[in-house]
Order: C-alpha cells, then sequence, then structure tokens
C-alpha cells in the first residue's frame, strides 16, 4: 500500500463518526422540542403521508389507465377534477379558515365558540354542499342533451360525492389546527385510495366492465365511508380534548373570516385545473388522459409545499396574536427554505425518472414527457416563496390575496385559451407555469409591501 494512501486512510473518520454525525444532525433537525423541530416532524408526518398516498393514487390511476381504456380513463379524470375542484370550494372556506378560527377561540379562552364551530361548522358544510350537490344534478339533467352521452352518469355520481368530500376537508381543517395530522389526512389520502384500488380491482376481477361509470362509483363509494370513519374518530378525539360545555355558534362571524379565504382557495383550485377543463374542451380524451399522468407524476414536488402549508398556518396565527414579529419572522423563513429546497430536490428526481414513470400509464403515455420539464418550472417558481399565501390568509390580508389569485388565474385562462387549441398539453403547460411565475411575483410585492418581510429562499434577507 502506498504510504499517502495509507497516511489517507488513518486520516479519514471512521464511520461509526459520520453515522453518529448524521444522527445528531437529524435529531436537530426533527427531534428537538422548539417549534421548528415541532414543524420539520409533522411538515415530515404529512408529507410523507402524501407520498404514500400519492404512490397509492398513481397505482390507481396506472390501474385505470390500463383497465380502462383511453376514452373511459379521459372521462373519469375530467368528472373526478370537477369533484377535487368543486368539492374544494364548497365548505365556504372553513376548512382554511378552521386555522385562524380555532387558535383564536382557544387565545381569548372562549370554549363555548370553539365547541359550537367544531360541531356546527361540519353541519354546515354537509347542508351546503348537499344543496349545491342538488342544484349541480340539476343542472347536468337539463344540460343532458347538449353533453357527451358518456359523461352524464358520472357527472351524476360526481354530485352524489360531494357532500361527503366536503364535510371530509371540514374535518381535515379542524384535526390539523389540534396538530392531528394522520387524523386530518389518512382518511383522505391512504384509506380513501386504498378503498378506491380495493373497488375496481374486484369489479375487474370479477369481470364487470371497468368504464367511466364503475369507476365513479366506486370513488363515490370510498369518499363516503373514509369520510364517515374519519367523523367517528375525531368525535371521540374531540371529546377528550375539549370539556363538554355549551355551545355558542357565530355562523356569521364565521363567514366573515371564511369568505375571503373561500376566495384565495377558490382562485388558486381554479388556477390548478384551469389546464385539464380547457384540455378537455379542446383535444381528445386521450390527450387528456396523457396530461393528466403528467400532473400526477410531478405531484410529489406539490406536496411538499402542501405538507409546509398545512403544518404552518395555524401557527402564523398564534405568533402573530401574540405579536411577536422576531418569532413569526423566523418562522416564516423556516417554512419557506423547507418548501424550496426539499421541493428543487424531488423535481430533479422526477425529470430524471420522468420516462419510466409515465411508461408505467402505458406505453403511449410517454408521449408527455416533454410536457414535465415545461410544468415543472410554475412548481419551482411557486416553491421559492413557500406557504405565503397562508400567511397572508391568517394575518387578515385575505382579500390581497383573494385579487392576486384573481389576476393568476385570469392570466391561466387566457393563456390556456390562446396556447391549448394549436400545441395542446405543452400549451396547458405553458400557460400554467407562466401563470404561477405572474402569480409569485405578485404575491412576493405584496408580502415586502404589506409585512416587510424577505420572502423568496435565497438573496438578499434584509
Amino acid at each position: 500500500m502506498p504510504s499517502g494512501f495509507a497516511l489517507a486512510v488513518m486520516d479519514a473518520p471512521p464511520a461509526t463518526s459520520l453515522l453518529a454525525g448524521l444522527k445528531a444532525r437529524l435529531a436537530a433537525l426533527f427531534g428537538g422540542a422548539n417549534e421548528r423541530s415541532l414543524t420539520n416532524r409533522l411538515a415530515g408526518t404529512i408529507f410523507l403521508i402524501r407520498v404514500i398516498s400519492a404512490g397509492m393514487a398513481y397505482l390507481a390511476q396506472i390501474l385505470l389507465a390500463r383497465w380502462m381504456g383511453g376514452s373511459d380513463y379521459g372521462v373519469y379524470v375530467y368528472v373526478w377534477t370537477w369533484v377535487l375542484l368543486l368539492g374544494s370550494m364548497l365548505d365556504f372556506g372553513i376548512s382554511a379558515s378552521a386555522q385562524k378560527i380555532i387558535p383564536e377561540y382557544r387565545a381569548r379562552g372562549d370554549l363555548d365558540r370553539l365547541r359550537g364551530f367544531l360541531s356546527g361548522s361540519r353541519w354546515a358544510t354537509l347542508a351546503a354542499s348537499s344543496l349545491a350537490s342538488l342544484l349541480l344534478a340539476a343542472l347536468v339533467w337539463a344540460l343532458s342533451s347538449s353533453l357527451d352521452s358518456a359523461t352524464v352518469l358520472p357527472l351524476y355520481l360526481g354530485c352524489l360525492t360531494l357532500p361527503a368530500f366536503v364535510v371530509a376537508n371540514t374535518q381535515d381543517g379542524i384535526a390539523r389546527s389540534h396538530d392531528w395530522m394522520p387524523l386530518g389526512l389518512m382518511p383522505q389520502f391512504i384509506i380513501r385510495q386504498a378503498l378506491i384500488i380495493g373497488f375496481t380491482a374486484g369489479l375487474f376481477v370479477l369481470g364487470f366492465q371497468l368504464g367511466a361509470v364503475a369507476a365513479m362509483a366506486a370513488s363515490c363509494a370510498a369518499v363516503w365511508i373514509a369520510m364517515i370513519g374519519q367523523m367517528i374518530a375525531l368525535n371521540r378525539k374531540l371529546g377528550r380534548h375539549v370539556d363538554a360545555g355549551p355551545r355558542a355558534y357565530d355562523f356569521r362571524g364565521w363567514l366573515a373570516t371564511s369568505l375571503p379565504i373561500l376566495l384565495v382557495e377558490s382562485f388558486y383550485l381554479l388556477l390548478s385545473y384551469t389546464d385539464v377543463l380547457v384540455l378537455q374542451q379542446f383535444r381528445s380524451a386521450e390527450e387528456v388522459g396523457v396530461y393528466y399522468a403528467v400532473v400526477k407524476t410531478l405531484a410529489l414536488v406539490s406536496f411538499i409545499h402542501y405538507a409546509m402549508s398545512a403544518t404552518t398556518a395555524h401557527r402564523f396565527t398564534e405568533y402573530h396574536a401574540a405579536g411577536d414579529k422576531e418569532r413569526l419572522a423566523a418562522y416564516v423563513k423556516h417554512a419557506i427554505a423547507w418548501t424550496f429546497w426539499p421541493s428543487l430536490a424531488a423535481t430533479v428526481v422526477l425529470l430524471a425518472l420522468g420516462k419510466p414513470l409515465l411508461w408505467l400509464f402505458g406505453p403511449q403515455f410517454t408521449e408527455g414527457y416533454g410536457i414535465m420539464f415545461v410544468a415543472a418550472i410554475g412548481l419551482m417558481v411557486r416553491a421559492a416563496i413557500g406557504p405565503v399565501e397562508r400567511l397572508l390568509n391568517m394575518l387578515g390580508h385575505q382579500n390581497i390575496c383573494a385579487l392576486a389569485y384573481a389576476l393568476a388565474f385570469a392570466v391561466n385562462l387566457a393563456l390556456c385559451l390562446a396556447l391549448v387549441p394549436k400545441f395542446g398539453g405543452y400549451g396547458a403547460a405553458a400557460a400554467t407555469s407562466a401563470a404561477l411565475t405572474f402569480e409569485t411575483v405578485l404575491l412576493f410585492w405584496i408580502v415586502r409591501r404589506r409585512l416587510g418581510l424577505h420572502v423568496l429562499a435565497f438573496g438578499k434577507k434584509g
């Protein structure tokens, strides 16, 4: 052995020291008792749930695409997109505002209104979404002669799915406000996906024709079962956590807080789903399916943003209510860093493995590989400022945040209408990335002007 090499080996730290250093680093990031470590643990829990859910959803979409064929799969994607869009809006912002209302009631010691909100918010959203579903079903019936006949029955099933979907979202917001992340997310993202896979696989094995109708029926049953199970578990946990007593229902106050947040959430959802909905109008169901496979493949990046948003929102409220500006600023900086850098790493990995991942849907789905690069631009730009939309909502700047999202949605819609007819999926991805970039610039400027905070993952902090 050459002497230089021997000395290098002798000077190198042992493997045990490297492992000990790594263990200490991880313990500092996730094992501490401070709010940063707690945030990392909770965000990590959410991210893990969403990743497992993404894997299950990815498997479900692959199986459905192969079992149903391109046309039926495109119809299912179209209807399910409407369920996701409307179901996330019909709670009137209650699921998001729960992370503002619950901490404020606890800070004031207003237990009567807290108990009223924990119960009344769910009953109110169930009643409102049920009425909306009936009206939407009537609209489908009125327009049935002008709709594609293959979409009518799946749309009815989508209407039936909506009330359970909305209540599940409301319960998710209540659970997250108590840091009960598994209870809030697992019924929607793990149990529901498992049920969809189980039901559709059962139909396929039994020899039934697995078309869009059967897939939507399985999805509807899965949503209802998961929501009811979540309700039972949440009621039991709240019963141990909140003392029994009188309830006060401040519906007007809840709506005053929730409706501006609803505008933000609605425009964000419209921004998220406009590409798929416009693509459906100008391109074939098969092309919609390919584009949806691309979106699902890149979903891991969005999950990181979602995990940090879900974890930090109610703490933004707590620190603001306490008047601790220094702590709030440090916490915002931490949330942005833990949104951007993991998102960057996930994007690189997904783009490197994109073609084989798309091939799992079917050989024809690899046509969407180039679209992934265009769509990834917008996701990375948005990740660079972290969950600042939640920061604005929790600190009372919902209206200006809603305006920013409304303008971004208008840009997205206009660009989709201009680009999709000619460029298809590439046009939809380019329009969405441009709109996300526009939205990011607006939100950065708003937070800088109104809160005096630097909300970029890199660059000057002053």
